[in-house]
């Protein structure tokens, strides 16, 4: 049972939380640009350990119910062995302004949505899982909390604003949220980054991606990971479609149409009978969406990967997504979905969840023979 919230910051939370500057202007996409590439030589962080900030996450969260424990699913066909595989963790986190302030989540209380604590419990799903590469949505607190405490993870990050954030419409927001890609620079190296702004019919959009050409420092391999957020809402199913679609002709440019393996991460905003859905699926790319491979026959994608109360009612749909290059790379394995039972009857997010949406995570290898399925 909660006990009340835990008034504290931590040395590391705190240093994260005073020591950014202000953050760039909110409609300037320009401001997500790293500082070295304005001019200005980026400082080296100060490196920590990964359990020195979990324990103050837990600590700070000391009064919360635990975090519900998820299980991955080994999906390798084959023996274990060779290069060490990559974790991919594709969330959308809920942007704080937004969950406090429009999305009306009315069975969640809004202790359950202060960001001293919520910032923790995110934090504390992204340590648990230790991913090489995080890929997020909604993010709205990147200068102040995501890029000062990731890089001192050892993380490189990027964040893409929305043009025209909805988050600054919000009464005391902290600047606009976007999408936000982080590697781990001891396993790979920068090789090309894109952030595009999506269009449709020809019209440019408020939706955004990054797309980043890595080379995996054990292998030598490049692949591209991506990462988006399509438009909300029923009745937007065209425009998602034709988003998709020009995100599709973007990643055919940047990987050479499939030479170089791919991976996308979203919230596709789109159920997987949606036309978008279906672009992905048949695309030229030899796309395959890798929790799919956790369903008895591997065609069935999971029953939702987001679940939520709002004063219209229940809403449980499946929208997040990883795509992969299924002729140049395998899933080793997936984590598991949280269990009805552990969502609890008022659904998400909640004291022990800090989004409305679920995290995914897939460990991935390449193929030795990446041509064979092309």
């Amino acid at each position: 049972m909660y006990q009340g919230p835990a008034r504290c910051l931590c040395p590391l939370l705190r240093r994260a939380a005073t020591a950014s500057t202000a953050p760039p202007p909110p409609r300037a996409a320009a401001a997500a640009a790293p500082r070295e590439r304005r001019g200005q030589p980026e400082a080296e962080p100060e490196p920590m350990e990964a359990r020195e900030l979990l324990a103050e996450c837990r600590l700070v969260l000391r009064r919360r119910p635990p975090r519900c424990r998820r299980r991955f699913v080994d999906l390798r066909q084959g023996a274990a062995g060779g290069p060490r595989p990559i974790r991919v963790m594709q969330w959308n986190i809920l942007a704080q302004a937004l969950g406090e302030g429009k999305d009306n989540f009315v069975q969640c209380p809004m202790e359950a949505l202060k960001w001293e604590e919520r910032k923790c419990l995110i934090l504390e799903e992204i340590l648990a899982y230790q991913p090489d590469i995080l890929c997020l949505q909604e993010v709205d607190h990147y200068f102040d909390t995501f890029q000062p405490l990731l890089s001192r993870l050892g993380y490189q990050g990027t964040f893409f604003p929305k043009p025209w954030s909805p988050c600054l419409d919000v009464e005391r927001n902290n600047g606009p949220d976007g999408c936000a890609l982080f590697f781990l620079k001891d396993r790979f190296e920068l090789i090309n980054s894109a952030n595009i702004r999506l269009t449709a019919m020809k019209l440019k959009t408020n939706q955004v991606a990054i797309a980043q050409t890595l080379k995996c420092h054990e292998t030598g391999r490049l692949f591209c990971i991506a990462v988006t957020h399509l438009k909300a809402r029923t009745g937007w199913e065209r425009f998602r479609s034709a988003q998709g679609c020009d995100l599709l002709q973007n990643l055919k440019s940047i990987t050479q149409g499939a030479k170089i393996p791919l991976i996308v991460c979203g919230d596709f905003n789109a159920e997987p009978t949606e036309e978008v859905y279906r672009e992905f699926s048949n695309s030229s790319l030899n796309l395959n969406s890798a929790y799919k491979l956790l369903s008895p026959d591997g065609q069935s994608e999971p029953p939702y990967t987001t679940w939520k109360i709002r004063p219209s009612g229940e809403c449980r749909h499946t929208l997040d997504y990883i795509w992969y290059s299924q002729h140049a790379l395998n899933v080793n394995s997936a984590l598991g979905l949280l269990t009805e039972e552990q969502i609890g009857p008022n659904r998400l997010p909640s004291f022990n969840y800090p989004s409305d949406h679920m995290s995914l995570v897939c460990d991935f290898s390449f193929n030795q023979d990446p041509d064979r399925l092309l």
